[in-house]
């Protein structure tokens, strides 16, 4: 018999970082470890890179369909990231959160602000920072697929993204990556307990 679990609104985890912290990593693996917990697909004009798959890490339109879908109002939060834009789908949060789903976001500052401005009630930020700016800098050029140019700019967002995390409910510096994943299990088990998400008009053991 499945354990009781009280009625409660779904929430918006969002997790943001600095290009390299490793943000993607750790979010892949809650999803895999976590139950009930889904990945909302972001919608972006940039091409795939090398194993990603359509509807399953990004819904890839052209430029020209992603500006139909912005004026149409589908999308809760957008922004142009370099050469491309990237936005999340509006509807996937409202249903989730309505139906007592919870849902994860990997998205950079920028949308993170628009989600929560939008969302502030069911929405929960953190945060992953590596440990030093000169490991951030290693991790970005071990990858071997930019450009110097390319990788400077990284670092010069890096920079700047920095210093949103004051902004956020919870930080995770990720010097190790499994700990990293298991601050983030922990995040999650605690706050899907919070009283101030239960249904209203919840009652324990009504009759």
């Amino acid at each position: 018999m499945k354990d009781f679990v009280p009625p409660r609104r779904g929430i918006v985890f969002i997790v943001s970082a600095p290009s390299g912290a490793g943000k993607t990593t750790i979010s892949r693996a809650a999803l895999d470890r976590i139950p009930e917990l889904a990945a909302s697909v972001s919608v972006t004009t940039r091409r795939p890179r090398g194993s990603e798959v359509e509807g399953t890490d990004y819904r890839f339109v052209t430029e020209d369909e992603f500006r139909r879908i912005r004026e149409r109002n589908e999308l809760a939060e957008w922004a142009q990231v370099f050469d491309a834009c990237y936005g999340t789908p509006k509807q996937p949060l409202d249903e989730a959160i309505a139906s007592g789903r919870d849902i994860l976001l990997d998205i950079d500052v920028q949308g993170a602000r628009q989600i929560r401005a939008a969302y502030r009630r069911d929405t929960v930020t953190i945060f992953v920072l590596p440990p030093t700016f000169q490991e951030l800098e290693q991790r970005l050029r071990r990858r071997g697929t930019e450009s110097e140019a390319a990788i400077q700019g990284r670092l010069e967002r890096a920079r700047e993204e920095a210093r949103a995390y004051v902004e956020y409910d919870y930080l995770i510096i990720n010097d190790d990556v499994d700990e990293s994943i298991e601050m983030l299990l922990s995040i999650v088990t605690a706050e899907r307990s919070r009283v101030t998400r239960l249904s209203p008009g919840f009652v324990p053991w009504k009759s």
